[in-house]
């Protein structure tokens, strides 16, 4: 960040009064930017016994396999932010349930919500962000070709817990990837 949202004066790192880390502080007004984590919302659509998937239709991970999510908006909860994500990525509409797994990414500054959900009607299509929609059985889940770490937690998690019949709240925190 070189300049202020405010009154587009330059910014300067500094710890400000009362504060413990560096922000970016306006040199003129004084107006501190803080930056925070951005929260990534979705769900795992279930439709009699099987999973959807999105293949994503933009970066990162364009032609990979990932679950209907996105950044939630301001204004938004997170359910009904997963709601919307579900609706426009995959062109249906969910009965959202509680959340399933709560995953910290801090080397992208993300946080991963994601919750159970049910279709309400077994219709779904291919939106803006997704080249395709396919339901999925566990046997069939292209895990080679899974979009992010964070689904594919989430999806054996979900799995594990299927297998069980006992759905509780997974978190992690996923570090940076190899290499």
């Amino acid at each position: 960040m070189r300049h202020c949202s405010q009154c587009g004066s330059a910014v300067e790192l500094r710890v400000p009064a009362g504060d413990n880390r560096p922000r970016h502080v306006c040199a003129t007004c004084a107006t501190v930017h803080y930056q925070n984590p951005r929260l990534i919302v979705g769900c795992i659509p279930q439709w009699q016994g099987h999973v959807l998937l999105c293949r994503r239709a933009i970066e990162p991970a364009y032609g990979r396999w990932t679950l209907p999510a996105g950044f939630l908006e301001l204004g938004e909860g997170t359910a009904d932010g997963a709601a919307r994500e579900a609706a426009e990525e995959a062109c249906i509409d969910v009965n959202i349930g509680p959340l399933f797994s709560l995953i910290d990414v801090p080397h992208i500054g993300q946080v991963h919500m994601l919750y159970l959900a049910e279709l309400r009607e077994p219709r779904w299509a291919a939106g803006d962000e997704s080249l395709a929609v396919e339901l999925f059985a566990e046997e069939d889940i292209p895990w080679q070709e899974l979009s992010f770490r964070s689904v594919r937690e989430t999806l054996r998690h979900y799995f594990d817990d299927r297998r069980s019949g006992i759905f509780g709240l997974h978190t992690a925190v996923l570090g940076p990837p190899p290499g």
